[in-house]
């Protein structure tokens, strides 16, 4: 899609658990074909149900999400395996993980694939919205993306792409808790595209990791290290979820963004990116994934920040202050927003370690 096309699709920002299914149906309505906009419509509706029914956690995604594709691979011309996911528990989801794999690659491409098709369905934003809901004035959280991978660690400063054709860029941060405290020791996931919108798990002949990081902020709550611009990029197209946005006319594109994940003992886990202002897709992510918190503004490095950083004057620099809520805000949450959700339903449900239950009593 063009971009000068891109303000022509429906406005996807700030979509939350509350908001998601409409704009989901919104903008597949773009499909010209009747029947697969009304089976896409049904299908969205139950799924998306079904997330806000069972209060979804991200581990049960993602065990289901590793079922799918164990179910994938073994599937083949003379053999078709047939899908009990609506009668397989977390439980069976997460055994399924547990054997060998014979084909790393082949497991690694189709779990990308169920991640996309989940992303675009608006499910992954979904259940992140469900399993770590976010206090006001706390960093928001976003979809995690099929491209995470293991990371090397670096000290603070030091670069972590090698892209010739990169604009360098200074990403300077702050990490603090809900009541402005610092957060020291956190575990910081850190990874990006390189200027052609790839990443480095995107290809086969790359031989160590590039485009990302593990970094941990330091006793003032400070992480800081040297990065490229981001650049917009499409997801990857040349599968069958590629052909379904084709089919219901949405363009593929997600706009400029750097990921992080965040990992401290007694806090929530956060998966979240920054967006660059501006970008041609920031209101038309094809994976709902912005929020106007999570857009920032670029400036330029300065004289001082050149000779402080070791990085040249004009350079990129993006700052920003994280902010994590601690495991006990979220649990309280999420437990009020579950028991809410549910009574409006008016299911006589518990909540058990966070998740509902029957309430047989």
């Amino acid at each position: 899609m063009d971009p000068s096309k891109a303000d022509k699709v429906p406005v996807l920002k700030d979509l939350t658990a509350d908001n998601i299914t409409e704009n989901v149906i919104r903008i597949n309505s773009q499909c010209d074909d009747a029947r697969l906009k009304y089976i896409l419509e049904r299908l969205i509706t139950h799924l998306h149900d079904f997330a806000r029914e069972t209060r979804l956690s991200s581990q049960e995604w993602q065990a289901g999400i590793g079922f799918l594709t164990d179910t994938g691979k073994i599937c083949s011309d003379v053999r078709q395996v047939f899908l009990f996911s609506t009668l397989c528990s977390p439980i069976e989801f997460a055994l399924q993980r547990q054997h060998e794999v014979d084909k790393p690659e082949t497991s690694l491409i189709s779990l990308q694939e169920f991640v996309l098709l989940s992303d675009v369905l608006g499910l992954s934003i979904l259940v992140d919205s469900i399993d770590h809901p976010k206090p006001p004035d706390s960093t928001e959280g976003t979809v995690l993306g099929p491209f995470h991978a293991d990371a090397p660690e670096i000290s603070h400063g030091d670069v972590i792409s090698f892209d010739p054709n990169g604009e360098p860029m200074l990403v300077l941060c702050t990490l603090k808790d809900t009541s402005g405290r610092p957060i020291e020791g956190a575990k910081i996931d850190i990874w990006e595209t390189d200027t052609t919108g790839h990443y480095d798990v995107q290809y086969s002949d790359r031989g160590v990791p590039d485009g990302r990081c593990v970094v941990h902020s330091d006793g003032d709550g400070i992480f800081w290290f040297k990065a490229i611009k981001p650049v917009p990029y499409p997801v990857p197209c040349d599968g069958p979820v590629g052909r379904l946005l084709e089919k219901i006319h949405r363009h593929p594109f997600r706009p400029s963004h750097v990921h992080f994940m965040f990992e401290k003992e007694g806090y929530d886990h956060l998966i979240t990116s920054l967006f660059i202002r501006d970008d041609p897709y920031e209101t038309s992510d094809a994976v709902f994934g912005v929020k106007n918190t999570l857009v920032v503004d670029l400036a330029k490095v300065d004289s001082d920040q050149s000779a402080k950083y070791g990085i040249n004057q004009g350079s990129w620099l993006m700052t920003y202050d994280f902010v994590l809520v601690s495991d006990a805000e979220s649990s309280a949450l999420r437990d009020r927003n579950s028991k809410d959700a549910l009574d409006r339903l008016g299911y006589k449900v518990k909540i058990v370690n966070g998740l509902p239950v029957p309430d047989l009593d």
